[in-house]
This record gives structure tokens, C-alpha cells and sequence, in this order.
């Protein structure tokens, strides 16, 4: 019973495996998706950019990679490789 109770108040985020790489992922998205708006606001009604390219740049940014960011985990090296 007690060890329950201690599980059950471990932290949120205690496996969170998000490393720097994930963050830089995502913030890259983030830039993405806030250009596309700006791009979007700039054109006029009817323009390539605001009818194209903002849409596009958007979809990039909210079904990949966004995405991309939270399942993509990095590579590790075997102890007995030396890195290049």
C-alpha cells in the first residue's frame, strides 16, 4: 500500500525524455508555424502567400514537425564505439 502511494506521487515528468536535441526540434516548429501566420497576415486575400505557402508551412509545422519533436529520440553509442 505504501508503495503504491509513493508511485502514485512520483513526479509528472520523472521519465520525460526530452533532451536538448527535442527542444531545438521544437522550437523550430514553433518558428515555423509563427512565420506562416506572419507570411499569412502580410499577403493579400487572394495571394500565392496567404492561399499557398502560409497553409503549407503550417501543415509542416503542426503534423510534422512538431511531431517529429516529441517521438524523436537520439542514437546511443555502444561503450565499446569510439565516436568519429
Amino acid at each position: 500500500m505504501a508503495k503504491d502511494r509513493k508511485q502514485l506521487s512520483a513526479p509528472i515528468f520523472g521519465d520525460w525524455d526530452f533532451t536538448p536535441a527535442n527542444y531545438l526540434i521544437f522550437l523550430t516548429g514553433i518558428v515555423v508555424i509563427i512565420l506562416a501566420y506572419i507570411i499569412m497576415a502580410l499577403g493579400t486575400t487572394n495571394s500565392f502567400q496567404a492561399l499557398t505557402l502560409a497553409p503549407i508551412m503550417l501543415i509542416i509545422g503542426y503534423l510534422v514537425i512538431i511531431p517529429l519533436a516529441i517521438v524523436y529520440k537520439p542514437r546511443k553509442q555502444s561503450r565499446d564505439q569510439k565516436p568519429h
